[in-house]
This record gives C-alpha cells, sequence and structure tokens, in this order.
C-alpha cells in the first residue's frame, strides 16, 4: 500500500515537472504558489521564536525574520549581487526609499535590510493571516493608501518615532508594484517625512525583475538581481519648499542606476 502511494506521488510530480518543462503558464502558477507556500510556511515558523526571543512587537525581530526569508531564493535559483551596502552607515536615523516590483520585493529587501529599520506597509497587509502577523511581530509600519488624511497622520507619527526610536524608515515612494522595468512617479510622503525630520534619504535600487518574473507572461524563471545602495542625500537645512526638488532629484538618480543596472543606461536619455 505504501509502495503504491509513493508510487503514485512520483508519477504525479514527474508529471507536474513535465508540464512545467512544456508550459510557461503551469511554470509560473507552480513556482508562485510554491512562494506563497514558502511564506506562509516561514511565518507560522518563525512568530512563536518572535515572541519567544522578544516578548512580541520590536524591530528587533527583523533579524529572525530576515534571517528566515533570506533562504527562499535557494528555492527559485536567484541570486543578488549588492553592491554599496557601507552607504546604510549612518549615524541617527534615516528614510531609506527603493523601487517596488512585485510579490518577491520581500526576498531582495531582506538581502539587504539593515538593523533597525522597520518598513511602511499597506494595511491590509496585517490580515493576511500567519504572514501578516509575523511582518506586525517586526514592527511594520501600516498605513490606509485609502484614507489620505489617515495616511498623513501616520506618516507625522513615522517621523516622531523614527527620531524617537532611531530607526530607519524604508518606504517605497512609487505606492504601488510596478514590473514595468521603470519606475513610477514618487509620491511625497517619505520626502516629507525626512525634510521634517532632517534626515538622510538613503535611495536603493533593484535591477529590473522583468528579465525572469513577468505575470503578463507567466515568466517566472531562475536569475540574477543587481541591488545598488546609493550614498545619503542629506536634508538638513532643508524645508516644506524643498521637498519637490528632493523628490524629483531621488527619482531620477534611482530611474538612471535602474537603467544602468538592467543592461539599458541609454534608455534614461530616450525617454527623458
Amino acid at each position: 500500500m505504501a509502495l503504491g502511494w509513493l508510487l503514485w506521488g512520483a508519477a504525479l510530480l514527474l508529471g507536474l515537472h513535465v508540464l512545467m518543462e512544456l508550459s510557461p503558464a503551469v511554470n509560473f502558477v507552480v513556482r508562485v504558489g510554491f512562494y506563497y507556500l514558502l511564506c506562509i510556511v516561514g511565518s507560522v515558523l518563525t512568530a512563536p521564536v518572535c515572541v519567544l526571543v522578544n516578548g512580541g512587537r520590536t524591530v528587533k525581530n527583523m533579524r529572525i525574520i530576515k534571517a528566515v526569508v533570506k533562504t527562499f531564493k535557494y528555492f527559485f535559483g536567484l541570486r543578488f549581487e549588492v553592491k554599496g551596502l557601507e552607504n546604510f552607515e549612518v549615524e541617527g536615523p534615516a528614510i531609506i526609499v527603493s523601487n517596488h516590483q512585485s510579490t518577491l520585493d520581500m526576498m531582495g529587501l531582506m538581502e539587504v535590510l539593515p538593523d533597525d529599520c522597520v518598513q511602511v506597509a499597506k494595511k491590509e497587509l496585517m490580515y493576511t493571516g500567519t504572514v501578516g502577523l509575523v511582518i506586525y511581530l517586526g514592527g511594520v509600519i501600516f498605513i490606509n493608501r485609502k484614507s489620505t488624511s489617515s495616511a498623513k497622520m501616520v506618516m507625522a507619527e513615522v517621523a516622531k518615532t523614527m527620531v524617537t526610536d532611531n530607526v530607519k524608515v524604508w518606504v517605497y515612494p512609487e505606492g504601488t508594484r510596478n514590473c514595468t522595468g521603470d519606475l513610477l512617479p514618487f509620491k511625497k510622503g517619505a520626502f516629507h517625512i525626512a525634510v521634517q525630520a532632517q534626515v538622510p534619504v538613503i535611495p536603493v535600487v533593484y535591477s529590473s525583475f522583468t528579465t525572469f518574473y513577468n505575470p503578463k507572461k507567466s515568466l517566472f524563471t531562475s536569475g540574477k538581481i543587481k541591488v545598488e545602495v546609493l550614498p545619503p542625500i542629506e536634508t538638513k537645512g532643508l524645508t516644506s519648499d524643498d521637498v519637490a526638488d528632493l523628490t524629483d532629484r531621488c527619482f531620477h538618480i534611482m530611474r538612471e542606476t535602474l537603467f544602468r543596472l538592467s543592461g539599458r543606461p541609454g534608455e534614461v536619455k530616450d525617454s527623458s
């Protein structure tokens, strides 16, 4: 009986492998489904460890979460080439901004996440079961993107908390996922916080995922991701009148870096 089940299981796995090789759509669905399964299993295992080690919700739990998520890349054949980590070594708080491409960004985030750094995320993520629980335990700050007044209140609180607790805050200024290989216009919230708190902005750029991950083409294969942490942009002496210029400056620096890392440096001039 046991041998029969083993044979059926082996046949099923073999058939699934053949389908994945023959059909990009099947390959995409299976790999994405496995990624979500890893997230669920990882969160189930990590949440109690966070509570036992650190007693509950704290940014210190990000070290535990980071250690678990950094193993995910091996399941998908992803490699990270990281440059500029020394630029995180600033005294005191800072705002970190990066491009936001897909649900796979979590792997890229944990690959370079500095200590004492919290993320700003949409409120809906808090209700994603054990995954929501573990990111809550990691100190993630949730905002309601549908309510402008609520978001502004939270961002003001973020500025205060950042200075009081001496932490860095990671924000995706595009505001939503964007897997086009380019950047969406930046929202100014993160830059208002940086100016209000007079802390530096540290841009982080990930090369385009489109060569190995593209939902529109049902593409999900192995690949290499280049990551570059750029030098901090100082905000001391800036006022709210300078936020627009600061936002534009950061956008253009990050866009140029994105195209360079993605092997398309000439496209910056062509599309400007």
